[in-house]
C-alpha cells in the first residue's frame, strides 16, 4: 500500500485531545447518565478538561450512582427530570437555546434521544438527515478515514445517502481537510444495474457535480481496495481524484458500515471518535462496547466539530433535503 510511512504516528486520532483542549471547555448535555458507563464517559472527557456536562436526569438516582461507584460529581450541574423521555427533551431543548454546546447520550435508548432532537421545538433541525460519523485511524492502513453510516441509518435511499455524505463532509471540514475525498463504496467499481448500490454511487457523484452535494469531490461506485489502495487503482485502471485516496467511505447501508467499523476497531486495532452530524450540534452516542479511549476522542472530536462551526458557520452550510 503506498501511504507515507511516517504517516501513523501523525495521523493518529491522540492529537484530537490536544486540539479539544486548546477551545474553552464546551458545555455538553449528558442525557441521562443512569449507569457506570455512561457517567464515567462524561467525567472522563471533564477531568481532560475538554467539556463541561450537565447532567440531565433524575438527580437523586444519579448521585446514588456515583456514591456507589464512588465517584466524585463536585461542582457538576444536575438538570433534575424524572425519566429518560423528559431527559432527552430538555436536554434537545437546551441544545437549541445553546445553553449547552454538544450532546452525549447516557444510558438511554438511541432512539429516544434522536427523537427529541428532530422535534422542531427543539431548533435543532438542519433540513438534513442526522447520521453517525466515526473518524478513524488503524495503524495497519496509516492516515485517517471518515466511515458513514455505521449506526442510524437502516437502509438509506438516494437522498438519505445525499445527507449522509453532506454531513461527512462538513465533520471532514472540521478536522481540517479541506476538500475530502468521498467514496461511495459498492462490492464494484462499475455500474451495474442489478446492484442498487452502484446505482446511487453514480447518482451521487453526479449530484455532487451538480452541487446538490457540496464541498468535497464525491465519486462511485468504487469498491473498497479502489478506494483505499492507489496500487490496487492502478491495477484497475481507475481514473478518478477518488480513487486509491479517499478520507470518506460511504458505506451501502448500516449493516456494511457497522461491519466495516466493527472490523477496524476489533480485528485492526484501530481508534475510533464517532459522533452524530446533522443538527445544530454534534451528538455524541456512546456504546456499552466503547473503550475509554474511544468515549474520551469522541467528546475531543464533538468539541473540535462544535468549535468549527461556531467560528466558521458558512462553511457548514450546504443543501438540505426540506
Amino acid at each position: 500500500m503506498d501511504n507515507d510511512p511516517a504517516a501513523p504516528k501523525s495521523q493518529r486520532l491522540d492529537g484530537l485531545i490536544g486540539q479539544g483542549r486548546a477551545v474553552k471547555a464546551l458545555p455538553m448535555g449528558v442525557v441521562y447518565p443512569l449507569n457506570g458507563d455512561a457517567l464515567a464517559g462524561a467525567l472522563e472527557p471533564a477531568r481532560d478538561g475538554l467539556i463541561e456536562p450537565v447532567l440531565v436526569g433524575p438527580e437523586a438516582p444519579i448521585r446514588d450512582l456515583a456514591r456507589k461507584l464512588e465517584i466524585d460529581l463536585g461542582a457538576t450541574r444536575i438538570v433534575d427530570v424524572p425519566d429518560a423521555e423528559a431527559a432527552a427533551a430538555t436536554a434537545a431543548a437546551m441544545a437549541g437555546r445553546g445553553e449547552v454546546l454538544a450532546l452525549m447520550k447516557g444510558s438511554l435508548h438511541t432512539d429516544t434521544l434522536l427523537h427529541a432532537v428532530v422535534q422542531k421545538e427543539a431548533g435543532l433541525r438542519t433540513g438534513r438527515l442526522l447520521s453517525h460519523c466515526a473518524l478513524i485511524f488503524s495503524p495497519a492502513y496509516g492516515r485517517r478515514i471518515i466511515l458513514s453510516d455505521a449506526a442510524i441509518n437502516i437502509a438509506p435511499d438516494l437522498d438519505a445517502k445525499r445527507d449522509i455524505c453532506q454531513n461527512a463532509i462538513f465533520l471532514a471540514h472540521a478536522v481540517g481537510i479541506a476538500v475530502p475525498k468521498v467514496a461511495i463504496v459498492s462490492a464494484v467499481e462499475t455500474v451495474r444495474s442489478k446492484m442498487p448500490s452502484t446505482l446511487d454511487g453514480a447518482a451521487l457523484a453526479k449530484m455532487a457535480d451538480r452541487r446538490q452535494i457540496v464541498g468535497g469531490i464525491v465519486d462511485g461506485p468504487l469498491d473498497l481496495d479502489g478506494a483505499v489502495d492507489p496500487a490496487a487503482a492502478r491495477i484497475k485502471k481507475i481514473v478518478s481524484p477518488v480513487a486509491g485516496m479517499a478520507d470518506v467511505l460511504i458505506a451501502a447501508n448500516i449493516d456494511a458500515a457497522n461491519a466495516m467499523y466493527k472490523e477496524f476497531l476489533f480485528m485492526a486495532g484501530a481508534q475510533a471518535a464517532c459522533c452524530v452530524m446533522g443538527a445544530k450540534v454534534p451528538i455524541v452516542l456512546t456504546s456499552r462496547a466503547d473503550s475509554a479511549e474511544t468515549r474520551t476522542l469522541s467528546a475531543a472530536l464533538a468539541v473540535i466539530v462544535a468549535d468549527a462551526v461556531r467560528r466558521k458557520p458558512d462553511l457548514f452550510e450546504g443543501p438540505s433535503g426540506e
